[in-house]
């Protein structure tokens, strides 16, 4: 059974780093692209970065670059998304989310591509 787990979320005071993690089980891991995405209350559920299955291409959204950054160990089946410098605008449930869409080299984070979802963990930035 396909399995998305995603930990590390918390109460964080603005400026600080949090590192989610998301560990994955059930499936071939390293042939599925996997990305990041949130939702706060009232808003759209948005792309925060996502990470080719080759491990070579990632992608951010415009709000966090230079603050986020994603990885992934494939011996582990875990990806990391380690975010600094965090303000109360990213305060939202986080959720990875894994795709066999696309290609070895691709790493949209368009939600549509994603099959599968974990449950999510939450991430409160405030003083």
């Amino acid at each position: 059974q396909l399995q998305l787990v995603e930990s590390g979320g918390g109460l964080v005071q603005p400026g600080g780093s949090l590192r989610l993690s998301c560990a994955a089980s059930g499936f071939t891991f390293h042939y599925y692209t996997i990305g990041w995405f949130r939702q706060a209350p009232g808003k759209e559920r948005e792309g925060v970065s996502c990470i080719s299955s080759n491990n070579g291409s990632t992608d951010y959204a415009d709000s966090v670059k230079g603050r986020f950054a994603i990885s992934r160990d494939n011996a582990k089946n875990t990806v990391y998304l380690q975010m600094n410098s965090l303000k109360p605008e990213d305060s939202a449930v986080y959720y990875c989310a894994a795709s066999s869409l696309l290609t070895s080299t691709q790493a949209m984070c368009i939600s549509w591509f994603y099959e599968y979802w974990g449950q999510g963990t939450q991430v409160t930035v405030s003083s």
